[in-house]
Parts: structure tokens; C-alpha cells; sequence
């Protein structure tokens, strides 16, 4: 599967996968092919004191806390809604947890404003209707309802995006846990019942609050787990890390990360932050989440041009040439911004620290006359 462009979950970690099945005795719930205890391990990560007689990979960083009540809640019968600012890994966090629980992570609804109710019930195979009329063999079944039907995490995202009416259809089939399928006449065929196993992660994201807000009824099915934006730089780095090595496999690009460098990046962001917390204002404000994810997107960007564009090496022109190109979104507020924050904050900084601050600013300094 190594010519796919980005494997699934339980596809690109099916080794690990497979072993933990193999030595795994807990008690699973339902139909899931690993205990929680091993789900919060694939999760999280193996620790010296597991006693694995292998590694397995820290993929979600975090707090450990979230993930267990995750787990414990698809382990009830109840839907888990992840909610946060975006870019908290939120999404990833759902696609890890449903491939260790079923090892499939695909059945997914992306919730629109164009998201319709067939997206998570049903719709028809209109050439076979007309051909043979409606069956369960003309019904084309949603990532839900085939969720349902073999006991399996069916993934909802961007819940407060779609419509009202389309969130409240979720409502019955969290609650009696059925779909009704009113066009075929034989009882046999037109209920469908979630077998054993099945249970609902949705996503949502905390800046979406107003566009279509949950009805209690719904919030009532659900448990919230929120993620927080990572403040810790320690545990940013390990992210941004890893992520970034993520990247460098898959472009098989081989060019290393000075360590100063994602230092540059993490001490940057969290200025932007403080500087975005203390804005009375949005227009004082850049209009970029400054999450994680915009992070890695920035050293991405910055490391794929220095390999394509640069000599190989990533530097920090190039970093912060990244990193105005990435954050300026609004033009030219963000501009303004980024100017500000350059000659306030990274100038001194430069004067006093020297390092790789000196041809930051430089680069900042270009990227901006440059788009200016």
C-alpha cells in the first residue's frame, strides 16, 4: 500500500495492528478487535513498563485523560463529539480510534451546508430502481448506515456544519439505534439495526459555534470530549516532529530539521499567540487558528521549497518567508500584523539572542515586501 498518497490509519499501521491482536487477552466490548487497554496503547504509545516485547508508536499527543474517555464512551452507548479549535487533531485522534476499534477508519460523513439526510441514511441507485424497482439491492447505504450494519465506528465531521434537520436524523439512529427504510415493504427489509459494535465519532470545531448549534436532543447522545490547543512547547515539538518526519518518508526526501530551527518555529507561534490573546479586537488579530496543524503547515511548505527550490538545506529565510506566506491571509491586515510583530518582537529578539533570529527576520522581512 506504499503507493497510496495518504493510507488510512489501519492501513498504514496494520503491522502494529496485527501484533497487538495477537498478544492482546483483555476484555474487548463487543465486536472490537483490541481492548481498550490496547487501544489506548496504539493510541499513546508503549511505555518500558507495558512489558511489550516490542515498540509501538506514540501517534496522538496529548492528554492521556482525553483518549480514555474517548474509549470509554464508544465502549458505552452513547456517540463521542470531539470538539476543539481547529487543527487539535481532533480528526486524527477519530481515525486512530476507529481503526484500532474496528480497522476501519473510512465510513465517514464530512458535514456541509450541502450535506443532505441521504448522506447519513440512504439514497437509490436510480438506473437499478428503474430497471428493478426499489430493493435493498437498489439502496445505496450512507458510511452510517454501513457503520450500523456490521458494527463498526462511523465517523461524522464538521457536525455543526450541516443543517439542522440533517443533525437531527443522527438523533434517532444514536438513540433506538435503527434506520427505517419506509420505501420497501417487506418487514424483513426495511429496518435496518446496528449490530453490536457500532457507535458514532463526530468532530466539531469550537470557532463554528453559532453556524448550526447542536439541539439539546442531540447534545443529550453525545459525550463531549474537548481537546485543547497544545500550549506545552515540549509536547508541540514532539508533534511538529513528528509529523515532519511523516512528511520526509512519504517525499523520501532526505534533509534534516535543525533543531534551532523548530525552535525559531514553536517561539514564533507562541508570540503570535500572546499577541492574539492581548488583541481587544479581530482586526488585531491574524485571521489563522495559530493552531498546531498551521504549524507543521508552515515547516511543510518550508521544507519542501528548500528541497525543490533552496540547496537542500532548510533555512530560516525560507522558514519565515514560510510562515508569512502561510499566515497572511487577509491582505493587507495580516501583512500588518506580521510587520508588527516582526519589528516588535523578532528585532530585538535578533539583537539580543543572534542564532538563526537575525536571517529570520530577514526572511520575514523579504516575504513581506514581496507580497506588499
Amino acid at each position: 500500500m506504499s503507493d497510496l498518497l495518504r493510507a488510512p490509519a489501519e492501513i498504514k499501521y496494520a503491522e502494529e495492528l496485527d501484533w497487538l491482536e495477537s498478544v492482546d487477552d483483555g476484555p474487548k466490548p463487543f465486536s472490537w478487535r483490541l481492548s481498550p487497554k490496547m487501544v489506548r496503547l496504539f493510541v499513546l504509545g508503549s511505555e518500558r513498563a507495558d512489558g511489550l516485547d516490542r515498540e509501538i508508536s506514540q501517534k496522538w499527543f496529548g492528554d492521556r485523560s482525553f483518549v480514555e474517555r474517548s474509549i470509554v464512551t464508544l465502549a458505552s452507548d452513547r456517540g463521542l463529539l470531539l470538539i476543539g479549535d481547529p487543527g487539535t487533531g481532533k480528526s486524527w485522534l477519530a481515525e486512530l480510534l476507529s481503526a484500532a476499534i474496528c480497522r476501519n477508519s473510512t465510513l465517514v460523513v464530512q458535514g456541509t451546508a450541502g450535506t443532505t439526510e441521504d448522506h447519513i441514511k440512504y439514497s437509490w441507485n436510480v438506473s437499478m430502481v428503474i430497471a428493478k424497482g426499489q430493493s435493498r439491492a437498489s439502496m445505496i447505504p450512507s458510511p452510517i448506515m454501513t457503520a450500523m450494519e456490521r458494527g463498526a465506528i462511523g465517523r461524522f465531521e464538521e457536525l455543526t456544519r450541516a443543517t439542522s434537520d440533517v443533525q437531527d436524523a443522527l438523533i434517532s439512529i444514536l438513540s433506538e439505534k435503527y434506520i427505517s427504510v419506509p420505501e420497501l415493504d417487506s418487514d424483513s427489509d426495511n429496518i435496518v439495526f446496528a449490530q453490536p459494535g457500532f457507535s458514532v465519532i463526530a468532530t466539531a470545531n469550537s470557532r463554528d459555534r453559532g453556524v448550526n448549534d447542536l439541539s439539546s436532543a442531540l447534545k443529550r447522545r453525545f459525550n463531549f470530549v474537548r481537546i485543547p490547543v497544545v500550549t506545552n512547547k515540549k509536547s508541540e515539538a514532539e508533534i511538529v516532529r513528528f509529523r515532519t518526519e511523516e512528511l520526509l518518508r512519504r517525499h523520501r526526501i532526505e534533509l534534516e530539521v535543525p533543531p534551532t530551527l523548530l525552535d525559531v518555529l514553536l517561539q514564533s507561534f507562541a508570540d503570535l499567540r500572546a499577541s492574539a490573546a492581548a488583541a481587544t479586537s479581530d482586526d488585531e488579530k491574524l485571521e489563522s487558528a495559530l493552531s498546531t496543524a498551521e504549524q507543521i503547515g508552515v515547516l511543510e511548505d518550508a521544507v519542501l521549497h528548500s528541497t525543490f527550490f533552496g540547496e537542500r538545506t532548510l533555512s530560516a529565510h525560507t522558514l519565515a518567508s514560510s510562515l508569512v506566506g502561510s499566515l497572511a491571509r487577509r491582505d493587507p491586515e495580516d501583512l500588518a500584523l506580521l510587520n508588527k510583530y516582526l519589528h516588535g518582537v523578532v528585532e530585538p529578539r535578533s539583537k539580543e539572542e543572534g542564532g538563526s533570529w537575525p536571517e529570520f527576520l530577514e526572511g520575514g522581512r523579504d516575504a513581506i515586501a514581496t507580497l506588499s
